[in-house]
């Protein structure tokens, strides 16, 4: 499979790396005032009053009504989705990240790893559709540079902000004591991943995370590396403006993780030409709390016995989260 996809990409998509070696990437010790940046953000984004606003059923399935939700947040309003179980109690609440397409409606990810539970997806400020925002690129190319030019304007710490801010209007909707002394669960997949370890260090209200084929990880090594995702456009940008470096490195998933300290389920791939596995590795192997890896023979392109490796990860993730969030 590595000789079809280089030749289809152009690039190894492994990166020359083995298990052995993705195991041993490690991550950038970052600004010294990396933490008092992110808990000043997450303080900033506490005294911001979310004002959800629940709107219509947009579909029914799977057990679940789907509503479409506005929300304040930290660098302004927001939109979600929210999936609320049609029969009995909530027991537990997620928050559910994207890929760097959006999100058009709430696919796979209904339904939920634990039966009774209800769970937001925001869409990141300025993607497609509900998240659009005017002067916002909405292709992710566009999207990962705009505002880079200082960590306070970089558009991803908005991103960041959204999850807090959804995870605010989750606990508003769902009417207490439901939710009650009750932690959440968070899962992100590429760009969601990324955004998820950034987040959840600084926001006490999350239990568990499942992070899979996250972005944004080890950005000095991830800067060397080809890819035909977001990635490209950040190495290329930072090839003309190596400046920008200082900038990504208070938006770097590695880094946060070693701030990270509640239990987390990393699927990562051995393959990947959108994001690059030593990036992904970076993310999991600096988690400073229980964790728990998941290899996937690749990401982002289809291969051979990919939906059984899929139900198995579906399978751990609902045990991992069984175990963390009772």
């Amino acid at each position: 499979m590595t000789s079809f996809l280089h030749s289809s990409f152009g690039f190894d998509p492994g990166y020359g790396y083995g298990l052995e070696d993705l195991l041993a990437v490690g991550a950038p010790g970052g600004p010294v005032d990396f933490g008092a940046f992110w808990r000043g953000r997450r303080d900033a984004a506490a005294r911001v009053d979310p004002r959800p606003l629940l709107g219509d059923v947009a579909e029914e399935r799977d057990g679940f009504r789907v509503h479409e939700v506005a929300y304040d947040a930290l660098g302004g309003r927001c939109n979600a989705l929210l999936a609320l179980p049609c029969d009995g109690p909530v027991r537990h609440g997620f928050v559910i990240g994207h890929g760097y397409g959006g999100r058009q409606e709430v696919g796979p990810d209904i339904p939920l790893p634990l039966p009774q539970s209800a769970a937001i997806l925001p869409i990141a400020p300025g993607l497609p559709a509900l998240g659009l925002r005017p002067g916002v690129p909405s292709n992710p190319d566009g999207h990962v540079l705009h505002g880079i030019g200082s960590r306070d304007t970089y558009l991803i710490g908005d991103c960041v902000a959204a999850v807090w801010g959804a995870a605010s209007a989750l606990l508003e909707l769902v009417p207490s004591p439901t939710l009650d002394g009750r932690r959440l669960g968070y899962l992100g997949e590429s760009f969601g991943g990324g955004i998820g370890a950034l987040a959840l260090p600084w926001d006490d209200r999350f239990a568990a995370a499942g992070l899979t084929v996250p972005t944004f990880g080890n950005h000095p090594l991830r800067c060397t590396l080809p890819c035909t995702g977001s990635g490209e456009s950040v190495r290329t940008h930072v090839r003309r403006h190596p400046e920008a470096l200082d900038v990504l490195a208070y938006f770097d998933a590695a880094t946060a993780a070693a701030h990270l300290r509640i239990p987390v389920l990393s699927a990562c791939a051995l393959l990947d030409p959108v994001v690059p596995p030593p990036g992904q590795f970076a993310v999991h192997n600096a988690l400073a709390g229980p964790r728990r890896l998941e290899v996937l023979d690749a990401g982002h392109v289809p291969y051979p016995g990919e939906p059984e490796q899929r139900r198995h990860l579906g399978q751990v993730t609902s045990e991992f989260f069984g175990s963390w969030m009772r």
